[in-house]
């Protein structure tokens, strides 16, 4: 959400892509995140956001490989906030 200061505007960009369902994680204790089908450059956004419980797989997966991506209850509400 836009008044909250532990999200920066990337961070809400991110959580939008994931939103719109053009993201995949790859299964991993730290998920690497992948939009449009590129290499997210800010990994260290993209593991925050899943630590944080805003993003998850949608499905599981094999260690590896890729799964879509989902938006959590928690990271929907902050795009609609």
């Amino acid at each position: 959400m836009s008044t909250d200061p532990a999200l920066s505007a990337r961070d809400r960009a991110i959580l939008r892509a994931v939103g719109r369902g053009a993201a995949e994680l790859v299964v991993g204790a730290e998920p690497d995140l992948y939009l449009d089908g590129r290499w997210c450059a800010d990994q260290f956004a993209a593991h925050r956001l899943a630590r944080a419980g805003l993003i998850a797989q949608l499905a599981p997966g094999a260690v590896g490989r890729r799964v879509p991506a989902r938006l959590t209850p928690a990271g929907h509400a902050h795009l609609v906030a």
